[in-house]
This record gives structure tokens, sequence and C-alpha cells, in this order.
């Protein structure tokens, strides 16, 4: 679906890239686009539709300077396909989380396997890289199948918002495992963030039971969907960080679908769920989930190329706005005061990361 090395924020749909030097917040796969360029071979690339291929980067001697705010525009777009997204994985309430998973590992894989052909990278990759291909295959996808489970048995702005909790487990296993810099600063905006997810959450043992709906059982069910995917995420992004620009992108996309795809079978089988949606307007919308988790990916891939991380990061914070609209008009459901608190909490944390990392870059 970059470096990373502060608190900062999919594959997706994954929502919940880090706040670092070279990424946004919000989804799983997409920091690979910008890790992975850099490979060979120059053409029109009909996914990326740019000339070369936009995660390839050949030296030029003269580059057109790109339209001013078209990086932001972009992300823009990005954040919007991400919560569309979103939404048609809470609206498919007749099909498993994991069923839904697998549909879009199938269809990824029709998308990225001519592109690995048409690129020549082979589907093995280098043998000193494969055990992390593989980790980064089965913790991506096992953040997916999380991350729509929560969509279906929590509140949409709710989930949307605990998946910007990653940036805090990214600068966390940055800092245990590539020993980056752990600064006062990232202590503080894990602050912000753990509040922003415990106003969410709204434990009894802090808040009390009243005011607590019925379903709150599955709501908790949900969070610890949610915060799983944001931990899961985060160990994809490390991975991905210690990979560098050494793998190509679509290489790390066809070990997330193909891995991706054998563990939804193997868990569709033991739970018995496996069932064709019986509404065609279901299969239409796992047609379009896939689709615009992949236009959403391309769209901030293209933002990262031609805008700082700094702003991007902070127009990402948008797929928070979008979840507060779309659950508001679709499921009629106004977020309470206490998710708009939280909102806020891990909003602010997010774009505080972004803003002290843009500044650090342009010292």
């Amino acid at each position: 679906m970059r470096p990373q090395d502060s608190a900062g924020a999919v594959e997706l749909e994954e929502p919940g890239l880090p706040l670092t030097d070279d990424a946004p917040p919000g989804a799983s796969e997409e920091p690979a686009a910008a890790e992975a360029a850099g490979a060979p071979d120059s053409g029109r690339c009909w996914l990326c539709l740019s000339s070369p291929c936009c995660s390839r980067t050949e030296p030029e001697a003269k580059k057109k300077a790109p339209c001013p705010g078209l990086g932001l525009f972009y992300t823009l777009l990005s954040a919007f396909c991400f919560s569309v997204s979103s939404l048609l994985v809470k609206k498919v309430q007749d099909v498993h989380a994991v069923e839904i998973s697998a549909f879009r590992c199938v269809l990824q894989m029709l998308i990225v396997l001519p592109c690995l052909i048409y690129r020549k990278t082979g589907f093995i990759g280098p043998k000193s890289h494969r055990i992390f291909l593989i980790l980064r295959g089965v913790l991506g996808s096992t953040s997916m199948m999380l991350i729509y489970y929560a969509f279906q048995t929590m509140a949409l702005a709710d989930a949307t918002v605990i998946t910007f909790s990653s940036p805090v487990f990214t600068s966390i296993f940055a800092w245990i495992c590539l020993k980056e810099k752990y600064s006062p600063w990232d202590a503080l905006f894990t602050m912000f963030t753990i509040a922003g997810v415990i106003l969410i959450v709204r434990p009894p043992f802090l808040f009390g039971s009243s005011g607590i709906e019925e379903s709150y059982s599955v709501h908790l069910k949900g969070t610890f969907a949610a915060i799983g995917h944001a931990v899961f995420a985060a160990s994809t992004l490390v991975i991905l960080r210690k990979m560098g620009k050494s793998v190509d992108y679509f290489l790390t996309i066809w070990y997330y679908v193909v891995l991706g795809l054998v563990e939804t079978v193997i868990i569709l089988f033991i739970l018995g769920e496996w069932s064709l949606p019986y509404c065609g307007l279901d299969r239409l919308f796992l047609i379009l989930i896939a689709l615009f988790g992949l236009g959403a990916q391309i769209f901030i891939t293209k933002a990262l190329q031609i805008e700082k991380a700094g702003p991007v990061a902070i127009m990402r914070t948008m797929d928070v706005v979008f979840a507060f609209i779309f659950q508001i008009i679709f499921f009629n459901n106004v977020p309470t005061w206490w998710t708009v608190g939280g909102a806020v909490c891990v909003v602010a944390s997010n774009v505080g990361a972004a803003i002290r990392k843009w500044y650090q870059s342009s010292k």
C-alpha cells in the first residue's frame, strides 16, 4: 500500500500510516510505494497513469514543476477513497469481514499480477528479504481483516479514529527494532492518542455504567479489533522501513494479497462462514471496496512524490472528517461528544507530530 521514525501514522484500508519524515497517517501498504520507488525500465504504466511509472524514479535532466497544491489534492482524494471503502465495508453486513478481505485479495491479485509480469521483477523477491516479505504479507492481511471487522461492529467514526493510533505503535516499534530516537515529544503525542482512544471506548470502570449502550460488548470487540489493526499496521510499516528500496513496491503487494488469500481461506474454513452474497448490490460493493482501496493507494503514492510528508500527513486526517459525515448521512448516527473529544485528541496528536517532523526537515 517510507521511512518512519516517530509518532505519526494502509493496506488497508488500511488507514493508519505513520506521521514521519516521509509518510503520512492512514493505511498500511502505501508506504511501500514511496520506499520501493526506483525500479528500472520505462514506459507508460496503466495503473499509475503516468510515464514512466509513478513507482519508478529515473533521474531526469529536466523535470516539470508540479501544479501547486496538486499533492494535497491527491491526498484529499486518497482520504475520500479510503473513507468510501470503509463505508462500503460497513454497508455489507451480510458478508463476514474475513470474506470481504478474501474478495479484495483476489481482485487485487488480478491487478498486481500483470504489473509484476510487465516489470519483470519475479514473484519471490531477494533471498535476504523473503522472511520480511512473508511477515509483511501475514501482518498486513491480518491488519486488513481486523479493521474490516471493526468497521462492521462499531460506529464508522469510532473505528476510523482508533486506526489513527497506529503512529504510536509505529514509533515504539521503530525505537525497539530499528533503534530510532523516541523523544519526549513522541511520548506526549502518545499520551494524547491514548486519551483519545479512552474517550471513544469509555470503559465502565472509568465512566461508570450509565449511558452505555446495550451492545457495548460488541463495541468493545470492535475496539480491540481496531487497536489490533493499528498494532499490525505499525509492524508492517516498520518491516517496510527495514526493507527500504531494495524490494519492488508491487512485490510487497503481491505477498500481501497471496498470503492474505491463503490466510482468509483458512480462517473461513475454520469459522464455516464462507458464502456468496445473496444481494447483487453486495457483490457490487465488494468490487468497489477493492477498487476504491486501490485508488486510495495510488493517490497517496502520487501525493508523496510531489508534496512534503508534513502537509500530506495533516491532509490525511480528512479521513476522520469524511467518516463523521458518512456516519451521519448514511447511518443517521450522530457521533457523541465523547467520540468528538476522542477524535480531537487523536487528530491533534497526528497533526502535532506532522508539524514537528515538517519543521525538523525544513531546517
